[in-house]
């Protein structure tokens, strides 16, 4: 396990950069998959899209397939791609704490 330090935190990560844990969710673990991800500005729409894939994981305990994620922001699944570059398992996931998709997100 890897530890990244970013703004004065600390986060443990696994192989593939994810956070080991959701209670370590902070606004400074945006602010890096931000700046990994090569988004330059976070709207409103990003955050939507977070605030989305939190809720469903606080309910379900696993993130959203891609069509539910889509329906459930009412946004194309060719929008989630231009918010989030890398797509909405290893961006938007990653960006909104949740640990490594395992299915079809």
């Amino acid at each position: 396990m890897a530890t990244i330090e970013f703004q004065g935190k600390s986060f443990n990560v696994d192989e593939d950069g994810f956070i080991e844990s959701y209670s370590e969710f902070s606004e400074e673990w945006v602010q890096w998959v931000k700046k990994e991800e090569g988004i330059d500005e976070l709207t409103d729409e990003h955050r939507q899209v977070i605030k989305v894939l939190q809720d469903y994981y606080e309910k379900n305990g696993i993130a959203p397939m891609v069509r539910i994620l889509s329906k459930l922001t009412g946004f194309k699944l060719k929008h989630i791609y231009e918010l989030f570059p890398s797509g909405p398992g290893k961006g938007a996931c990653k960006m909104a704490g949740l640990p490594k998709p395992t299915g079809c997100v």
